[in-house]
């Protein structure tokens, strides 16, 4: 018999749910809810049987065969009649069996997954090279696990660990702005889990690497800023941690040097670009006494935000300042007047990576060359292009 825990009443207590596996009462005296304080048997029994996952041997009891038979059937042998495959197929439907893939991924010593890592998702380039991986790995029954490193080696350092405890096939994986330290890297090669590199490498790690030719793509950059009469660019670079800021200044520097343009120390800006740290870095371009008539971005969220402090300040784009970016930004072609930007090859990217993994994963030796360059195409708009009429 219940009884009220508040008025002591025990008649007219009535059922109404449960709360945390306890049966839950109203008291129609006092209007009180209330729980028993021993479990109740019916509600207990339910939620053992909800945890319980359906395994081979519920399977193999309710029909009254081996657990190696229903195994075989569920693994489509040959050695099982077509009947009895499809009496074990209906059954493992009929209560919802779900077959445990870690298991037997440490019994064939292979999950079907690829892992991913990159800097962030901020910026659509990552976004779309994730979508062609994808598109490769799905049709070859693969799955892609993603992670972020969001600009962090430390955080790189602590997704390489959980891809290893989670037994991936191979690995790919583009470095952060801080990365400098490859050892987490090298395990990969010593445990012989493929791994391949993009968009930002190192030559430190003996491994397959996808880029873009970004010296060429920032050599025509600049030249198309010469060829519409600015004189005195400068050049907001990443941090020459990075491969590709690198091979960017390289580009800068030769197209400069072969139009005889003056290279001024003071115009060449090497960091974390930040939104916060484009700010200031253009903040301090667009202040100087001697403003350079152009900048070549390091990337277009950085060209964009100095396009938005030209306007604050008055300084008219393209007349007075000239600027180019570098990846073809979605927003880059809506923004008044439109910027000139590179644009990137982001899905051939993620389908190029894709492939060689899934090679290396399946070939004892795969004949993958060492290194894809790819090319990229200048987009022309109205940030760069003078009014000479």
């Amino acid at each position: 018999m219940i009884q009220c825990v508040k008025c002591s009443q025990v008649d007219g207590i009535m059922k109404a749910g449960y709360v945390r596996n306890k049966q839950r009462y109203l008291c129609k005296w006092c209007n009180y809810y209330f729980t028993h304080s021993e479990k109740d048997p019916t509600i207990e029994s339910l939620v053992k049987r909800k945890r319980h996952q359906t395994t081979i041997i519920d399977i193999a009891k309710s029909l009254g065969v081996s657990n190696s038979t229903v195994s075989r059937a569920l693994h489509g042998h040959a050695d099982i009649s077509p009947e009895t495959r499809q009496a074990v197929l209906d059954k493992a439907a009929q209560l919802d069996y779900q077959p445990n893939q870690l298991a037997y991924s440490l019994v064939k010593s292979r999950t079907n997954t690829i892992g991913m890592i990159v800097p962030e998702f901020h910026n659509p380039f990552f976004p779309n090279v994730i979508i062609g991986a994808h598109e490769v790995l799905t049709r070859a029954g693969y799955n892609l696990t993603i992670m972020q490193s969001n600009e962090s080696y430390q955080v790189e350092i602590s997704n390489t660990r959980a891809m290893l405890a989670n037994r991936i096939d191979g690995l790919l994986i583009s470095l952060t702005q801080e990365t400098n330290n490859f050892d987490h890297l090298g395990i990969f090669q010593k445990r012989g889990i493929p791994l391949v590199l993009f968009n930002r490498v190192c030559e430190q790690i003996d491994v397959p690497k996808v880029v873009v030719n970004d010296f060429e793509a920032s050599f025509q950059a600049v030249e198309h800023l010469i060829m519409n009469g600015y004189q005195r660019i400068a050049h907001l670079g990443g941090p020459l941690t990075l491969q590709v800021s690198q091979e960017r200044l390289r580009g800068y520097k030769a197209a400069m040097e072969k139009y005889d343009k003056p290279i001024e120390d003071h115009m060449v800006i090497q960091g974390m670009l930040t939104q916060q740290k484009a700010r200031i870095y253009g903040q301090y371009l667009l202040d100087l006494a001697d403003r350079p008539d152009a900048i070549f971005a390091v990337n277009d969220s950085s060209a964009i935000e100095i396009m938005l402090m030209a306007k604050e300040k008055g300084i008219s784009i393209p007349d007075d300042l000239g600027v180019v970016g570098f990846s073809d930004n979605p927003e880059s072609a809506y923004i008044g007047p439109g910027l000139t930007t590179v644009r990137q090859p982001t899905l051939e990217i993620g389908r190029t990576t894709a492939e060689w993994v899934l090679q290396l994963v399946d070939a004892d030796e795969p004949d993958i060359p060492e290194r894809k360059v790819l090319s990229t195409e200048l987009i022309v708009r109205g940030s760069s292009v003078r009014n000479t009429g």
